[in-house]
């Protein structure tokens, strides 16, 4: 395999060199995108109410292929996506240690390989529990963690990652709201999944308003948490739309973090059009299960927004650190 050795400062302020192994970035693409495909899968067993159609684990009506019909099918399959995903992990992590030279990488990948077999055993929880909330909301939340590594993993994989001493300039401002964004998409999703598996999706059952108020009375659980998720994507989008002004001013400095910041505009207007669907349509199937695999792609967007921030925050010290030692050496 051909590779080519260049110096660079790596994340989380250690300084190497490293190679760019493009075979294996785009063994990473496809294995974050058949993870896109698993979450949008395990979304729509939800969402047809399929989760319980196979009552039993690791086997399906004891047979590893049993026929796929009714809700067989989305659950069954979803085990099969399931497989799929955590087969490429496992061959990325042991790819990943062979050739990756720097330590924080390979953490990576291993954190990804123990994700994926803990998902694996609390999915199968899930089942002989008969569908438990605590453990579905932990399923749905290890499912966006374990997105957020594989997304990880393809950016640091990336020629360039890799190939370029510094990716833009330093912007101390964007680089947090990259991460409070980060941070509240994915608190987001997991107040979705809690509303998702305790049945609260139409608590309140009209749009825009609540009840025909802007705030209702909370009188049950299932109506505080639908609120609350209601609050939530206030809250997003108004982060979102901070980091994207703070990305346009800063435009000239890297083109490309401009262009996730649109993109994470455009992702914000998608999915709550599509939150109001799920409303206005009494939970349709389709709308329902998008709006779960636009969460994770508005997740992943605002991950790759914040670490190339802070890759260039890191690179930026680096650049500084070498030419004052330079300076101070001649």
């Amino acid at each position: 395999m051909t590779s080519e050795s260049l110096e660079y400062a790596v994340p989380f302020g250690i300084a190497s060199s490293s190679s760019y192994f493009p075979w294996r970035h785009r063994f990473a693409v496809v294995t974050a995108a058949a993870t896109f495909v698993l979450i949008f899968v395990g979304g729509l067993v939800t969402s047809t109410g399929s989760s319980l159609s196979v009552p039993d684990w690791p086997l399906s009506y004891g047979q590893f292929f049993p026929p796929m019909v009714g809700g067989v099918f989305y659950e069954h399959g979803h085990r099969m996506v399931a497989g799929t995903v955590a087969l490429f992990t496992a061959a990325l992590t042991l790819w990943t240690w062979r050739e990756e030279p720097r330590a924080p990488g390979r953490r990576l990948a291993a954190f990804a390989l123990v994700a994926i077999l803990l998902q694996a055993v609390l999915g199968g929880v899930t089942v002989l529990l008969r569908l438990p909330t605590a453990v579905s909301v932990s399923h749905a939340a290890l499912a966006q963690a374990f997105f957020c590594l594989m997304v990880s993993l393809v950016v640091v994989t990336g020629r360039d990652w890799v190939s370029e001493s510094r990716i833009g300039n330093a912007d101390a401002w964007l680089a947090r709201l990259t991460v409070a964004t980060t941070g509240a998409v994915y608190l987001q999703l997991l107040l979705g999944a809690v509303m998702r598996h305790s049945g609260a999706g139409l608590a309140i059952p009209d749009f825009p308003l609540a009840y025909g108020r802007i705030v209702p009375e909370i009188g049950s659980f299932a109506v505080g948490i639908h609120f609350a998720h209601r609050a939530g994507a206030l809250l997003v989008a108004l982060l979102v739309l901070a980091t994207a002004a703070r990305a346009f001013q800063a435009r000239r400095a890297d083109p490309r973090r401009t262009r996730l910041a649109l993109l994470l505009v455009l992702l914000l207007g998608i999915q709550l059009t599509l939150g109001a669907t799920i409303i206005w349509s009494r939970k349709a199937v389709l709308p329902t299960t998008a709006h779960v695999a636009v969460g994770a792609a508005l997740l992943a967007t605002s991950l790759v927004l914040a670490l190339r921030c802070h890759r260039a925050r890191e690179s930026s010290q680096a650049w500084m650190a070498g030419a004052v030692a330079q300076r101070a050496h001649a």
